[in-house]
């Protein structure tokens, strides 16, 4: 006789904030497989200086233009405060001057509830923006933590802001 499939859990107790990150990049011209693979060792180098508060990331592919990753934040002030910090700061306001023949896309998900996501020349829309209306990312849904509908400041300036970006 079989034995029967083990099924496990995990315990998330230790983890009260959790926040999951799903990140992709597509290729949207033939530019973008040069920015695509550009970034593979910057993002290599950036998880193995062990950023404070990242728990765990993996490297997805959705397709062949279509990569990816999760990771795993301990809370949104972790994930926020290195989001705001080199070396994320500099590809961020580099990606929004010019997205190399990208599109790019997060989706954010708060073990205490709540999600929230933001495309950025995305031609083909994954995820909630596959389903859900999609909106101009201005106001209160220009900044992650607004879109959240979390309370407070973020302690770290922002890489871009919307004036910045807009004007």
């Amino acid at each position: 006789m079989p034995d029967r499939p083990k099924r496990e859990t995990v315990d998330l107790s230790p983890y009260p904030n959790l926040v999951i990150i799903y990140l992709g990049m597509r290729v949207n011209t033939l530019t973008g497989i040069k920015t695509v693979l550009g970034f593979g060792p910057k993002i290599s180098a950036a998880v193995e200086a062990k950023p404070d508060g990242l728990l765990l990331h993996e490297s997805l592919l959705y397709s062949l233009r279509h990569v990816g990753m999760r990771q795993y934040w301990r809370d949104f002030e972790s994930l926020e405060a290195w989001s705001r910090s080199d070396p994320h700061r500099v590809w961020w306001q580099t990606f929004l001057r010019d997205s190399g023949g990208t599109g790019f896309w997060h989706e954010t998900y708060f073990r205490r509830g709540g999600v929230e996501a933001v495309y950025v020349d995305m031609e083909v829309r994954p995820g909630l923006a596959a389903f859900a209306p999609v909106e101009p990312a201005r106001g209160p849904m220009f900044s992650a933590r607004t879109r959240a509908g979390l309370a407070g400041d973020a302690s770290v300036k922002e890489a871009v802001s919307e004036t910045e970006f807009y004007s």
